[in-house]
């Protein structure tokens, strides 16, 4: 079965609705009814959104980095063990490559702590949304907003195709299935599953972490549920924990780009 079919909100954005199907490669439904794909990428004149299709229809998946859940994260301290985990010091802004782009939230939050980002994305899905969210974050009417915005840059492909230069850091964000109370996280990633019909937890996970070991970074970093064995069972240099999330960290002080 096909992973996704875009669709159009309405009648006044069929056209480009259309445009958006031809220039990702996928089938376009004309409406929720006639799409048999488990998740549509919806197409408004204005806005675009992942929409899960089994019934209960849950709410629309939205990468909006202006929009108030990311302004608490901002305000609330929720980027400070991600920024240690990075190595974010007042005089240090490290250059960061993230391997696993998805919905952009953790990049937007480095690019916001003052951090250079690259999100490396292999879905043309999510690609797309993120541009647009780019796009879209630059007209914001909050500066925070478009200066992080602009320390972003977007980039389509399988990561560990990929021979860097000029990072400092790798970010590594595996999915994993969500152990927060939270329905709107839970929404997420059950959406964005469903899109890339199958996670990276296994053999992917440790795969791209081997991947990120040869390149000439100085940490890397990577993203697991709180209580969770290591990724591939590399023990890392040290952790950071919170009540939910932990950050590994493995430093690599032989490497070029040491922090």
């Amino acid at each position: 079965m096909m992973a996704c079919e875009v669709i159009p909100a309405s009648r006044s954005a069929e056209q480009a609705a259309k445009r958006v199907a031809n220039e990702l490669g996928l089938p376009l439904a004309s409406s929720y009814a006639h799409a048999v794909a488990p998740v549509a990428l919806v197409v408004d004149t204005h806005e675009v959104w992942l929409q899960a299709l089994e019934k209960p229809r849950p709410g629309r998946v939205t990468i909006d980095f202006s929009s108030p859940d990311m302004l608490y994260r901002r305000k609330s301290g929720h980027n400070e063990p991600l920024g240690r985990a990075v190595g974010v010091k007042k005089d240090l802004k490290p250059r960061v490559f993230d391997a696993t782009a998805g919905l952009g939230r953790d990049a937007f939050v480095l690019a916001d702590l003052g951090c250079n980002v690259e999100l490396s994305e292999a879905s043309p899905v999510l690609f797309f949304l993120l541009t647009h969210a780019k796009q879209t974050a630059l007209l914001s009417a909050q500066t925070k907003v478009v200066d992080a915005a602009q320390r972003m840059t977007i980039s389509r492909g399988d990561s560990a195709q990929r021979s860097l230069a000029g990072f400092d850091v790798i970010y590594l964000d595996p999915m994993f299935p969500d152990r927060s109370k939270s329905a709107a996280v839970k929404k997420d990633l059950a959406t964005v599953q469903a899109l890339l019909e199958n996670d990276a937890t296994g053999e992917q996970g440790a795969a791209l972490l081997d991947w990120a070991l040869s390149q000439p970074v100085g940490r890397v970093v990577i993203k697991r549920p709180a209580k969770s064995p290591y990724l591939g069972g590399m023990k890392p240099s040290h952790a950071i924990s919170g009540k939910t999330v932990r950050f590994d960290v493995l430093v690599r002080p032989n490497a070029k780009g040491e922090l």
